[in-house]
């Protein structure tokens, strides 16, 4: 049987159309930042490329601006 992750598992390496998905981007923007070591960190095993869940919430959490913030008083 081969192997499935949740959804949830933050663990779980996501394949390179999945993590364009999650980033509401396009495959060739994923491949481009590649190429110039930019955008969210990557596996590679030979040719196959994959990207963990988490790395990608991290990634998107690093790149957030603007956030509001709860002011105390």
């Amino acid at each position: 049987m081969p192997f499935e992750s949740s959804p949830r598992d933050p663990d779980a390496l996501l394949r390179e159309q999945e993590a364009a998905d999650l980033l509401c981007l396009s495959i060739r923007t994923l491949q481009s930042w590649r190429i110039r070591a930019a955008g969210p960190p990557f596996v590679q095993v030979g040719r196959a490329v994959r990207y963990r869940r988490r790395d990608l919430i991290t990634w998107i959490d690093a790149n957030t601006f603007g956030r509001r913030t709860e002011f105390r008083s």
